[in-house]
């Protein structure tokens, strides 16, 4: 009996680890363990947005295998990303793997390539041409699962980006990348960020859970 009920007590907890988290700004600091800057605000609804210049925000916890998803919309010609596996460099602050959110019609940087546009693993790999990202102003879904060192990027509910992090592409695609002299980039585990490229954007409904 007692076995019996210690397995039950196993399960749900199991269960219960999960279980996903919605995070408010309240989850974040600004890097060095302070709140979030005034530039970012959260309305009665939930709606995260960056109104003024702040800087990026980082998570207090941190995440390797993991699934996240949350809604996003930009104003026309905005730029922003939410990045994951963030960790602290020496001379380079903050780094990390981006899902990449920009306009893609009227961005200087989504000009630069497929792996600067939206829903790309940016400057890494891009996604599929007919990937379904709303126009600006519009609300988009997105979704990053993150598991066993594989990395899917999905946009509105179809499938953009997939990676392999421990393949020779990935590899490749690190070399060819702005992140090539930084050792140790995407080491597999680390905190999250939304960043502040200098334009308004808005999220709401950040879910994350723990794989």
């Amino acid at each position: 009996m007692k076995s019996a009920l210690f397995l039950s007590f196993l399960f749900a907890a199991s269960l219960s680890a999960a279980e996903p988290v919605t995070l408010t700004l309240a989850d974040f600091t600004d890097g060095d363990g302070k709140p979030v800057p005034a530039g970012w605000v959260q309305d009665s609804e939930g709606v995260i947005s960056r109104v003024a210049k702040a800087g990026n925000i980082i998570s207090k916890e941190e995440y390797s295998s993991f699934e996240i998803e949350w809604d996003w919309k930009l104003d026309a010609g905005g730029n922003s990303g939410i990045k994951y596996w963030v960790n602290k460099f020496d001379k380079k602050g903050w780094l990390g793997v981006e899902y990449q959110m920009i306009d893609d019609e009227k961005h200087a940087d989504a000009k630069k390539g497929d792996n600067h546009s939206t829903a790309s693993i940016y400057d890494i790999i891009g996604p599929v041409a007919d990937k379904g990202v709303k126009a600006a102003g519009e609300w988009n879904h997105s979704k990053v699962i993150v598991k066993d060192g594989k990395i899917e990027h999905w946009l509105n509910g179809k499938l953009a980006a997939s990676a392999d992090t421990k393949s020779e592409a990935w590899k490749t695609g690190i070399a060819n990348s702005k992140f090539k002299a930084v050792e140790g980039f995407a080491p597999g585990k680390g905190k999250l960020m939304l960043t502040d490229h200098g334009d308004p954007v808005w999220w709401k409904n950040i879910r994350v859970k723990a794989l």
